[in-house]
């Protein structure tokens, strides 16, 4: 949980995406209730260089949403793979190959699995903004989160209660986010916060 204020939103995930994107290859989904934030966020994350941003929104062609998923797919392959470190040179080379990967997406747009869509099992899911059911909040983990991925809930004083009833009524452990956040070479490490192991 990532506390908040009031109106800051954009800022705030502007500095976490920025601290995240660092690191080469990471997977991460972006998920919002509306298509007004949807945009309001793509606005506000347009120029982090270390990310290739793509959005899913309701009137995109379902060619163009293919290709989307499927370049998230390969992000995701590749950051399983551990790919090692690069020299200078190499990894000069390869800099818009190893931007980090990002999907923003609204609830609608979410992958249709009952469709035959794959889920995008992304590293890193970001509630942009909390949803109000815990159906919702499972849907979102189910088709955009890896196994071992970790999801950050963007909350604001209003919303604790809600996130409280998530928890309790799904069988997670949802911590509040420290100020310190260390990305390490081989492995992400974002300290205390809320993971889907413990999903019953």
């Amino acid at each position: 949980m990532v506390p908040k204020l009031q109106g800051m939103e954009a800022e705030t995930v502007v500095e976490l995406l920025g601290m995240a994107g660092r690191r080469r290859s990471l997977p991460i989904v972006v998920c919002c209730g509306m298509r007004d934030e949807l945009d309001a966020v793509c606005s506000a994350v347009s120029n982090l260089t270390c990310i290739s941003i793509a959005a899913l929104y309701s009137d995109l062609a379902k060619s163009e949403r293919a290709l989307i998923l499927d370049k998230f797919r390969q992000a995701t392959t590749k950051w399983n793979q551990n790919v090692p470190v690069q020299s200078e040179d190499e990894e000069e080379t390869r800099k818009e190959e190893q931007k980090s990967e990002m999907i923003i997406v609204t609830d609608a747009c979410l992958p249709l699995l009952a469709s035959g869509e794959s889920p995008i099992s992304a590293r890193i899911l970001i509630n942009y903004e909390l949803p109000t059911k815990k159906e919702t909040y499972m849907r979102r983990m189910t088709t955009c989160l890896a196994a071992d991925g970790i999801v950050i809930n963007m909350v604001v004083g209003g919303e604790v209660v809600t996130l409280k009833s998530i928890e309790e009524n799904s069988s997670l452990v949802i911590e509040e986010m420290p100020m310190h956040v260390s990305f390490r070479v081989h492995r992400l490490e974002i300290l205390d916060m809320h993971s889907p192991d413990g999903i019953k």
